[in-house]
């Protein structure tokens, strides 16, 4: 059965220069009024429809596009590189002079696909760029230059180097971002989670559409269509039934889209150590794949909140300590707070302020390092107590007089 080049812009009533959103705009507004749950038994409606969705499907893919752009038509048995040297060789302007070689412009070609011999009516299409320019023009059929015309056409018909269906198509990951505080990612926690995402339909099984028993209006039942672009013609697969015979009709859950929106609660297992921007990797929780292809994954990745005392770097936590001016400079024991209690800390004699003492293993335990744990680091900050009596005072005034060194004596030196 023949067609014609269909108009897909003019289905969608977009200009060529339309942007991939501006035609899935016009697609969604298009398939609102045209759907069949809209209209139970308007067959001019289901019609509409689905020569839409067959238009977004070709025109929102990058890929299909410009194969329907360079050749007037698309089907999946067309190999872009085939497209490509077609628009080359004049695409839709088409040379006074016919094929090379033919007498009269008025050449053909035969190619086998599936046992049967498919005929193609090349008049007046001049191959010369195709082929290196005048010197390489074919002089017969399966002659030419550059690999000769029959490869490049058989691969239209997916004979020989011919391009391969549609395989499938992993799914996207997705990424979300939680926050927790910051004794949840040091001790670990179970977090429960609602994520938005696509799974495969289970009415149509992924392939958006129900098959029937009902024969393929299209091509009455063989499976296989005439395509022509100007005066070039060749049979390709029915866009309408995939070369089944058998009439479909859209998936009334998932509107041919062949997949659904859903959103599954999920728990997440946050190890004790974790830190701040670590991604938790959740294998098969991502989108659903096309075409068959394995769903993608789903990264979950960590806020930790902050401490008003603690603060941490890695696996360390750092935290600063008051001491009195006798503990610094006679040295003493004191209590500091860890993150798993109290610990002792030793406070060695002329001890000076903003110095730093280790706490070896009081840190946070390695969420990537089994048996590894990090040292808290304790800065030292000196108190001086305010000389409030005249006792105080004159026990200061005594211990200068100890002690008459100038402490900023390096500081004049240097400069």
């Amino acid at each position: 059965m023949a067609t014609q080049t269909k108009d897909y812009y003019g289905a969608l009533g977009v200009k060529k220069t339309a942007t991939t959103e501006e035609i899935r705009k016009a697609f969604r507004k298009m398939a609102r009024k045209y759907h069949p749950d809209v209209n139970p038994g308007d067959k001019k409606a289901e019609e509409k429809f689905k020569e839409i969705s067959e238009a977004n499907d070709v025109l929102s893919d990058p890929k299909k596009r410009k194969i329907y752009d360079q050749v007037g038509f698309y089907s999946d048995n067309i190999d872009p590189a085939t497209a490509e040297a077609y628009a080359r060789g004049g695409g839709s302007g088409y040379g006074a002079g016919g094929f090379g070689g033919f007498p009269g412009g008025g050449a053909q070609y035969r190619t086998s696909r599936g046992g049967q011999e498919v005929p193609i009516d090349f008049e007046g299409f001049d191959f010369s760029d195709m082929f290196g320019g005048g010197a390489g023009r074919a002089q017969g059929p399966g002659a030419g230059g550059a690999g000769g015309f029959k490869d490049i056409f058989g691969s239209m018909f997916g004979g020989g180097r011919g391009r391969a269906p549609a395989g499938p198509e992993p799914g996207t990951d997705l990424e979300y971002q939680v926050n927790v505080g910051f004794w949840q990612a040091i001790q670990g926690a179970v977090l429960k989670l609602n994520i938005a995402r696509t799974d495969v339909c289970g009415n149509c099984h992924g392939n958006g559409f129900i098959q029937t028993n009902d024969t393929c209006p299209q091509c009455k039942g063989t499976g296989q269509v005439t395509q022509s672009a100007n005066r070039m013609k060749f049979n390709t697969t029915c866009p309408r039934c995939g070369g089944s015979g058998k009439d479909r009709t859209v998936c009334n859950v998932c509107h041919g889209e062949g997949v659904v929106h859903r959103t599954d609660p999920i728990e997440v297992r946050i190890k004790p150590g974790t830190r701040d921007g670590q991604r938790i990797r959740i294998p098969g929780k991502g989108n659903a794949g096309a075409h068959g292809g394995s769903p993608g994954d789903l990264y979950i990745i960590i806020r930790a909140g902050e401490h008003p005392v603690f603060r941490r770097e890695g696996d360390d936590i750092y935290m600063t300590v008051p001491v009195e001016a006798w503990e610094a400079a006679l040295g003493a024991k004191i209590e500091v707070p860890t993150i798993d209690g109290r610990a002792q800390l030793k406070v060695p004699p002329g001890t000076q302020s903003g110095q730093k003492l280790r706490l070896r293993e009081k840190g946070v335990p390695s969420a990537t390092k089994d048996g590894h744990r990090g040292d808290q680091i304790v800065e030292i900050k000196i108190v001086v107590p305010e000389a409030r009596d005249l006792k105080a005072r004159e026990l200061w005034q005594e211990l200068a007089k100890l002690n008459p060194e100038d402490p900023r004596r390096e500081l004049w030196a240097k400069i």
